[in-house]
């Protein structure tokens, strides 16, 4: 009789468990959609406005690029403090850049803590260098560059009695600029930050590090070049965008939209505050988009010396005399700690070198946030970028070298070189320490290196191919596009057909904002031990995997793709490197040489 009860008693919590999990599954749909509802006329109301950058802070107008002699479309933008602060004039001003690679501008202070949050407390005057939706046409990225060093020269203009120059911060692809432009212009910085910045891109890890290789697969530049002539001229950064999520099918697909349906009462805000920047699609034009290619994605030519700066100069590395912070997490798929810091060992002979070139090197590593991660995350803001702003003095007064900046929980005792005490948010307290390091670390983090000069063809295939392109092609697609084209092209885009299909212009969308607030009203949320939330989370969980599962298999067949298209070519460039260098040594050593025409060699090959 009782086991009966027990079981009636069962079915009873079974039947209530499901009744509770059905009515809170479909408020959930209902509150999610209308989510969806708010991010789309977000979106709408974003680009009505201009896009203008998603910062957290007032600001005012300092300069506008498009009146420069190189016109871009690039701003300079004073940050105003917040109610109850105020900037010391005697203090380095700040200024911050972020990445121009399919999204705006504004993710380096979209919130309270952030980058500029943080110098805004420390009392900096703090300057952020934000960029328009489209660009001023015939732009370059070395406008882009004259602009920018302006800037620099306007901050410090305007700040006579500060203590030393601008510290500069390059948030990603804006990294890879800022080191251009230290390297040409070294006496515009006083410290130059580096966050997820790939001035190393072949470098990675072997099975981890797939986004190297699409450069290869593709056929080189040559894709970016068509969808510049498709765009009339303009690159769309909606597709760069949708590069990003297609490395992560996962989080695309599944993770990202289930968080929100989990937690749908609490997650709102902080998805509709993300997605206003993750949907800011900002153009490019097409010869940017081929220089960001060639140079960054495919040559990997800043580490070596090969970009050409103003007046014809290449610019080095070495030139840089500001101490260089490099900011990197072992969690990031997108700029691996590999390929923010193996520039060093191709720039510099060894940490002797670095110190007789007067030379300051700061590395900071994360054990596991994501690539957005160092940028929007709270906690790294108020731990990592709060230790790197609180020790800019400490980082001009260290002797040359190389040094890893490690933050946490340390006994005084073990401090070797800065000891202080950061990070008094949320009542935490932590250490920092200066680290004095040598190559033998650095190489202990790049691991094998032997892969990369797979990478060296790829190149010459990239520079054929679009040499056939521009000659054969592009004529007709230049004469078939033009700009209602190119527009209806950019609007049929998924990332803004899914955005407008959601907002209030869709007239299927009638009514869902009632329907959202009346289920609010009556909402009901299943206990987090319900039955059916339980197994809705192991189902999720499962999804995940397998997702994940599948991008692995996709991951190891393109870099199996890779390296079989690949390697012949390096065999065969290998070899024809020993032939010029056997004929170079055997002109060397001819004595049927005559003065009348001397052989000259260089003994270096050009690849």
């Amino acid at each position: 009789m009782a086991s009966r009860m027990e079981g009636a008693d069962g079915l009873a919590t079974l039947a209530g468990d499901w009744v509770d999990y059905a009515i809170d599954a479909a408020q959930r749909l209902v509150l999610v959609a209308d989510v969806l509802r708010q991010r789309g006329n977000q979106y709408v109301e974003h680009a009505v406005l201009g896009r203008p950058p998603v910062l957290a802070f007032d600001y005012d107008q300092v300069m506008d690029g498009r009146d420069l002699p190189h016109p871009c479309n690039y701003q300079l933008l004073r940050i105003r403090p917040a109610p109850g602060q105020a900037a010391d004039p005697g203090k380095r001003p700040i200024m911050v850049i972020d990445p121009r690679a399919g999204h705006g501008p504004g993710i380096g202070g979209f919130k309270a803590d952030s980058q500029i949050g943080l110098a805004l407390r420390h009392g900096y005057p703090c300057y952020f260098v934000s960029f328009l939706p489209e660009p001023v046409p015939g732009q370059t990225i070395q406008d882009v560059a004259h602009a920018e060093g302006a800037f620099l020269e306007a901050v410090i203009a305007g700040h006579p009695e500060a203590e030393d120059r601008p510290v500069v911060i390059g948030n990603c692809q804006a990294g890879w600029a800022v080191a251009i432009l230290g390297a040409a212009a070294p006496d515009l910085m006083s410290v130059v930050v580096l966050n997820g910045a790939p001035l190393s891109y072949w470098s990675g890890e072997i099975g981890r590090n797939p986004m190297r290789y699409l450069g290869g697969l593709l056929g080189g530049s040559w894709l970016a070049a068509l969808a510049g002539d498709l765009g009339n001229g303009r690159f769309d950064g909606a597709s760069l965008v949708s590069n990003f999520e297609f490395l992560d099918p996962a989080n695309t697909l599944w993770k990202k939209p289930y968080n929100l349906y989990a937690n749908i009462d609490t997650e709102a805000p902080r998805f509709l505050d993300f997605e206003r920047w993750w949907g800011g699609h900002f153009l490019l034009n097409k010869a940017e988009i081929g220089t960001i290619a060639e140079d960054l994605f495919i040559g990997n030519r800043l580490a070596g010396g090969d970009i050409a700066g103003s007046g014809g100069r290449h610019v080095e590395l070495r030139a840089i005399t500001a101490p260089i912070v490099v900011f990197c997490s072992k969690g990031d798929n997108i700029t691996p700690p590999q390929q923010a810091l193996n520039w060093i060992m191709e720039v510099y002979e060894d940490v002797a070198d670095i110190r007789a070139n007067g030379q300051v090197i700061v590395y900071l590593l994360h054990e596991s946030i994501g690539h957005l991660g160092i940028f929007v995350s709270a906690t790294v803001a108020k731990r990592e970028h709060h230790a790197i702003i609180d020790n800019l003095d400490v980082l001009s007064t260290l002797p040359p070298g190389l040094y890893e900046m490690e933050v946490g929980e340390m006994e005084v005792g073990e401090m070797e070189v800065g000891e202080m005490e950061v990070g008094r948010a949320d009542g935490e307290h932590w250490q920092v320490r200066f680290t004095r390091r040598d190559f033998a670390d650095l190489r202990a983090l790049a691991g094998s290196r032997r892969e990369e000069a797979y990478f060296l063809p790829v190149a010459r295939v990239s520079a054929f191919n679009r040499l056939l392109y521009e000659t054969y092609l592009s004529p007709w697609v230049r004469a078939a596009s033009n700009e209602p084209v190119a527009e209806s092209l950019r609007r049929a885009n998924p990332s803004r057909v899914n955005r407008y299909a959601w907002s209030d212009i869709n007239p299927l969308m009638a009514g869902f904002r009632a329907l959202a607030e009346e289920t609010r009203r009556w909402r009901r949320v299943a206990d987090a031990d319900n039955l059916f939330r339980r197994a809705e989370r192991r189902a999720g969980d499962l999804i995940a995997g397998w997702l994940d599962h599948c991008r692995d298999w996709r991951d190891h067949a393109f870099e199996a793709a890779f390296y079989a298209s690949y390697m012949p070519l390096c065999a065969l460039m290998l070899n024809e490197q020993r032939t010029i260098e056997a004929a170079n040594a055997a002109g060397r050593c001819s004595n049927s040489t005559t003065a009348a025409s001397p052989k000259r060699c260089s003994g270096r090959s050009s690849t």
